[in-house]
């Protein structure tokens, strides 16, 4: 396709969805901005769990916890410093609680675990807009079926004898249309938020990982 072909193109694709939108009425509407929140959101929360070190792999904390078994609790330290990933603040949180020396052993890992609440909700930042829009995606959907049902009906009872079956079905479709909107909206929020939701979980998993493996170490006087 040529560029002088791709213009005509786009606007008889815009012209399309106009048309769709303009069927399904102000449901319609509704779903396609809860389209593009909730692509936004995806995008955003991917890019977080990102600079979070979601994906990361967490080898810098794990050869910090090495070192902090080993003893060499400056070298496990600066392994860590610098790194802003939620598996490594965790971990260092947990050294620096475990080596203060004004906390006790209990006081140290209910510090540890404050902070483990704070990244954990960092990391969760966001979901409860994908569970949103799983949820409201086919209740916008069925609104739209519903009144478009009503209008149907209404204008073949205003056509008394002389109702057309074209038009009644014609309404019938154009009101499903926003059924399979609402559903088409709901079913990627719903995968994403899976998904998200088994991230976060993992992340969780290490972050109690990494904190019981220091206090296994903590220094003998505040066990």
């Amino acid at each position: 396709m040529t560029p002088a072909d791709a213009a005509p193109a786009a606007f008889d694709a815009l012209a399309r969805v106009q048309l769709l939108l303009g069927m399904g009425g102000a449901a319609m509407w509704a779903i396609a901005a809860l389209s593009v929140a909730t692509l936004a959101l995806i995008f955003w929360k991917t890019w977080v769990l990102l600079a979070f070190g979601a994906w990361s792999g967490g080898g810098h904390s794990a050869r910090a916890l090495a070192h902090w078994a080993a003893g060499r609790e400056a070298e496990a330290l600066a392994e860590l410093a610098g790194r802003s990933s939620l598996r490594a603040s965790l971990a260092r949180a947990a050294m620096q609680a475990a080596r203060h020396e004004g906390f006790s052993r209990v006081a140290a890992e209910a510090e540890t675990a404050r902070v483990a609440r704070g990244l954990l909700q960092s990391a969760g930042a966001g979901l409860r807009g994908l569970e949103l829009a799983a949820t409201i995606g086919p209740l916008l959907g069925l609104l739209g079926t519903i009144t478009g049902m009503i209008a149907a009906f209404q204008a073949l009872q205003m056509a008394g004898a002389r109702a057309d079956p074209a038009t009644l079905a014609g309404g019938i479709w154009e009101a499903l249309l926003t059924t399979a909107a609402g559903m088409a909206v709901a079913i990627p929020a719903q995968v994403a938020l899976t998904w998200f939701e088994s991230v976060v979980d993992r992340l969780r998993h290490d972050m109690e990982d990494a904190a019981t493996q220091v206090f296994l170490r903590a220094p003998e006087e505040r066990r």
